[in-house]
């Protein structure tokens, strides 16, 4: 299942590979693509995991960028 989110206040394109290829090791993440130039995260996920995948995806974004809200479109 593919889910994109806008992650608004992202401001460091190295904070952005950072949270890619963390957020992309979490178990239940097929993929994750992050665009610092359009500010947009698309996730391929597990189904049913998609809760507690964006729970802990939150934990990572907010770490290496805490002004960053996280928004799905």
């Amino acid at each position: 299942m593919k889910k994109t989110y806008k992650l608004e206040e992202l401001e460091c394109a190295n904070c952005a590979a950072k949270m890619e290829r963390k957020i992309g090791e979490l178990s239940g993440v097929n993929e994750c693509r992050i665009s610092f130039m359009t500010g947009k995260m698309i996730l391929d996920l597990e189904d049913g995991q998609e809760s507690e995948i964006m729970k802990e995806a939150k934990k990572i974004i907010k770490k290496l960028e805490p002004d960053v809200s996280v928004c799905e479109l």
